[in-house]
């Protein structure tokens, strides 16, 4: 039987743009097991599995359900230890948790006052509204003023990559010469913009971008396959 994998979706149910999710499909994908997904709104997260996370993703395999990215991630390298590594040993592990935080501290908290409003437009009314009230009590500003004064935004976002940048000037991915987990975490924030919004956050030629094109490649184009935002 394949991993089911609960999918935040757009009112476009083929619009897949969670970076969270994004994370599981890469590992899974990564680790070689075939995987369904079911398209799930904002709306509709609480009656995934009974109800087991206020947030998606979540997955089943056979008896187990399993929610959050992270501990998906670890329950895939340890239910799974015959197939490829997420991690490369226990310091691996350990080094993802760090990157892990660095890109929801301080990545990803930068890059959602950018794309907020893209992402609300691509919602259904009911998603819409759950996601414009969420979100504007925790940013603490109306989606149309993030939206309005984002471009003075944009460079601390980009400032926010520079360790990466660093990285790359030795190696091709964060996991050496190939990936792993820990590029997929930073991977699915950067797909997280090219799904749902066409406002540019990287220029042509930053390493970084580079690394992203190669990352779209990975696993016979799994995110490349999904179609950018027009």
């Amino acid at each position: 039987m394949p991993v089911i994998l609960y999918d935040l979706c757009g009112a476009d149910e083929f619009q897949r743009f969670s970076p969270y999710c994004w994370r599981v499909k890469m590992a899974l994908a990564h680790k070689g097991l075939g995987w369904e997904e079911r398209p799930t709104p904002f709306t509709k997260v609480r009656e995934v599995a009974g109800g087991i996370s206020a947030t998606v993703p979540v997955i089943e395999d056979a008896q187990h359900t399993i929610s959050d990215s992270w501990d998906i991630a670890t329950y895939l390298e340890d239910t799974y230890p015959d197939r490829p590594t997420l991690f490369g040993g226990e310091a691996g592990r350990a080094l993802s948790r760090f990157v892990e935080s660095w890109v929801n501290t301080s990545v990803n908290t930068k890059l959602v006052h950018l794309v907020v409003k893209d992402i609300h437009d691509i919602l259904s009314p009911p998603d819409q509204a759950y996601f414009r009230e969420t979100r504007e009590k925790r940013l603490g500003h109306t989606l149309e003023e993030l939206h309005e004064n984002r471009h003075e935004r944009l460079e601390a976002f980009r400032l926010s990559l520079q360790p990466m940048r660093q990285m790359l000037k030795s190696q091709a991915f964060i996991g050496g010469m190939s990936p792993l987990f820990a590029d997929y975490i930073l991977f699915g924030t950067l797909q997280w913009p090219r799904v749902a919004s066409n406002f540019r956050l990287l220029e042509a030629g930053d390493p970084v971008a580079d690394w992203f094109e190669r990352c779209l490649d990975l696993h016979n184009h799994l995110g490349r396959n999904q179609p950018a935002a027009a």
